[in-house]
């Protein structure tokens, strides 16, 4: 009855079972293999572009984030995943903006340039890249499933968000700020869907972008106290 809405919630609305989620990741690396070693060399030099620091390797890295952006935009959204889940397609378009987005400020205006930042920040940015790059892809065996269904970055979009939101760390959050709403966005929706699904893990990616927008908040206004 629909004076009974109120009583529904995000498990009465999942489209998909956690099978057909997790399937669908194992058909999509099958297909793809070995894209996803281009991919993680894409995650390592972003990692060791974002240590290292300076005005190219902002840039550089900004090519790569957004190449990772676009094709998962393509390739797993809008390929895969709308056969199972009708907002896909948003999703899609949403990573298209955010891939755009990055080449405008990042390799147009140079905003995504890693600076001298504060060492927490540092820390945290960079150890989130690691999280996403190695750990992320840990997570289909550790919790019972197969390798094959395991998310990499540049291919699947969770590591993919991760990763943005370490390197984020690494820039000035004056000149960055634009670029979090989508993958804070993702970090939420993907949290909803798991926890939907009574997935453990699904605590991770709102966690992540909670605590990366706190960092980021956080040392801004140190910075301005500091003025």
């Amino acid at each position: 009855m629909m004076s009974e809405w109120w009583t529904y919630g995000p498990r009465d609305l999942l489209q998909f079972s956690p099978q057909t989620y997790y399937r669908l990741f194992e058909l999509y690396n099958n297909a793809w293999w070995p894209l996803h070693i281009l991919a993680l060399a894409f995650g390592v030099a972003v990692f060791v572009l974002g240590w290292r620091g300076g005005d190219r390797a902002g840039r550089a890295i900004t090519v790569m984030l957004a190449m990772s952006w676009l094709w998962v935009a393509w390739g797993f959204h809008w390929q895969r995943y709308a056969s199972i889940n009708l907002a896909a397609e948003y999703f899609a378009w949403a990573f298209a903006a955010q891939g755009l987005l990055l080449l405008w400020l990042g390799a147009v205006q140079g905003r995504l340039t890693p600076t001298p930042v504060s060492r927490m920040q540092s820390r945290f940015g960079l150890g989130l890249l690691l999280f996403a790059l190695f750990a992320v892809p840990l997570l289909a065996p550790l919790l019972g499933r197969s390798w094959t269904q395991a998310e990499v970055f540049g291919m699947a979009p969770d590591p993919t968000v991760l990763v943005t939101l370490g390197v984020l760390l690494l820039a000035d959050p004056r000149h960055t700020y634009a670029l979090y709403p989508i993958p804070v966005a993702w970090c939420l929706i993907n949290g909803a869907t798991l926890w939907a699904m009574e997935a453990p893990d699904f605590v991770i990616m709102p966690l992540a972008a909670l605590l990366a927008v706190g960092v980021a908040i956080g040392q801004a206004f140190m910075r301005r106290a500091s003025w």
